[in-house]
């Protein structure tokens, strides 16, 4: 293969996937060479294979597979999937698995989440930059091996059923009251999920964007923004919703709106999941990342489980996930984990317990919560640095001082004191630093948030 100029795969690894323009950063050639090297490193001799609904996936998809059965491995191909379903088939069929996918990034961008069988992760600590390697080599002209097997099979198995089943027979839903559940999908993969589950939920369920359109002609499928769920909150209130639901494009995150229309943060989501998972597994472990609410460890603690603090990202969290045998995980960003699904990461189960404790009580959504929602949040505040590594040694230096504060960094900077704790970090792909705070209320929320953001932005 030829040298191909202009490729800079530092820009198109993450941390945790690979994720770039198509076809400027990443083309079917390059899919071919991932694919290959994929099976290079695992060393499967068979994988399973999904895309979403973007123009480019299943292009993208398929040369993947040839590549990978060009090195030897059989390829079950599950098609058009969210991201949960693909880590249950890799989960259910014991098989390295790759997803193609951008989730919520604008429809000019694919990508691959790949994780080894069971759904365990692939990223830059478990495989990713071997792969990376390897994709680098052979597309600057170096030969690929020998395959290991006689080039493999490419077939396709429907697995949207079975997804489905494995979900509802992990909640019970069966006894609800009458609700009415308002759902954006965003024109991505949960038009295709939500209906194939939701079909055994005895609820009335109204649609929004549920054509698959990787285009995404009405908004981005990113409900972390709050201009994403605007339409939502609307549908919630005209209608006269008890819930609303946003899933982003591969649908492995969840977003909640009460019947008023007010967004649910996923720490209270969180700290709800945990409270009904420790009712039945008493004295389980929870993780949560260092910028969920404080509300979380505070419920687990009551609640008689151990609370695990982790750092932010799917593949830390579910390194933990196995390592501490935690029954639940979550993240600020509307990740859930869970034990029973192959610790990985699925928007839908977390959805379905949330509406399982609703409608198994009659209080309305936000009474429900109430308790969950302890203290003021700032949510995630980015501010544009050219030099992170020194904003962040200025702000260490200015609180480290403080005989109240402690200070670790885990993951970038984190400063607590009993009325508030802020965590500053870099990002992992962008010049930019990244801030959550939270206090007792608003007044002391606003003060260290402006101290820290001063700062920053001097």
């Amino acid at each position: 293969m030829n040298d191909r100029p202009g490729v800079d795969l530092s820009a198109v690894v993450k941390a945790y996937d690979v994720r770039g323009i198509v076809p400027d950063q990443l083309d079917e050639e390059l899919a071919r060479l991932f694919g290959a090297a994929f099976v290079e490193t695992t060393g499967a001799d068979a994988v399973v294979t999904g895309h979403d609904m973007r123009p480019s996936s299943p292009g993208l998809a398929r040369a993947f597979a040839e590549g990978a059965a060009g090195q030897g491995a059989d390829v079950t191909e599950i098609g058009l999937c969210s991201t949960d379903e693909l880590y249950f088939a890799s989960g259910s069929l014991h098989l390295p698995g790759a997803m193609f996918t951008a989730s919520h990034n604008p429809a000019r961008y694919n990508g691959i989440k790949m994780c080894r069988a069971g759904a365990a992760p692939i990223g830059k600590d478990t495989g990713l930059p071997a792969i990376r390697t390897l994709v680098e080599r052979w597309s600057s002209g170096e030969e690929l091996p020998a395959a290991r097997r006689p080039t493999g099979s490419v077939g396709r198995r429907d697995m949207l059923k079975e997804y489905a089943s494995h979900l509802l027979n992990l909640v019970d839903v069966s006894a609800l009251r009458p609700l009415r559940i308002a759902v954006d999908a965003g024109n991505g993969m949960s038009g295709l999920t939500v209906p194939a589950v939701f079909e055994a939920v005895p609820v009335e369920l109204v649609p929004l964007y549920f054509e698959l359109d990787g285009t995404f002609p009405h908004h981005e499928a990113n409900p972390l923004e709050p201009t994403n769920i605007v339409d939502l909150q609307r549908l919630v209130r005209d209608t006269g919703a008890d819930l609303g639901l946003a899933f982003d494009g591969d649908a492995d995150r969840c977003f909640v709106v009460d019947e008023r229309g007010e967004a649910v943060s996923p720490s209270a989501i969180t700290a709800l999941i945990a409270a009904r998972l420790l009712a039945d597994h008493p004295g389980s472990t929870v993780l949560h990342n260092l910028i969920t609410s404080r509300t979380v460890p505070e419920v687990v603690r009551e609640l008689g489980g151990t609370p695990v603090r982790t750092r932010v990202g799917h593949s830390f969290i579910k390194a933990e996930m196995a390592r501490t045998q935690a029954v639940f995980g979550g993240e600020h960003s509307a990740h859930y984990y869970f034990h029973d699904f192959y610790n990985a990461d699925t928007g839908m189960l977390a959805a379905l317990h949330v509406i399982a404790a609703l409608g198994s009580q009659p209080e309305p959504l936000s009474r429900l919560v109430e308790r969950y929602q302890r203290y003021a949040a700032s949510g995630e505040i980015n501010t544009a640095v050219t030099d992170p590594g020194s904003a962040l040694a200025a702000v260490r230096a200015h609180f480290a001082g403080r005989p109240e504060a402690t200070v670790d960094e885990l993951d970038g900077l984190t400063v607590s004191t009993p009325g508030w704790w802020f965590n500053l970090r870099p990002s992992n792909t962008e010049p930019l630093l990244r801030l959550n705070a939270e206090a007792a209320d608003p007044a002391a929320l606003a003060r260290v948030r402006d101290e820290v953001l001063a700062l920053v932005r001097r």
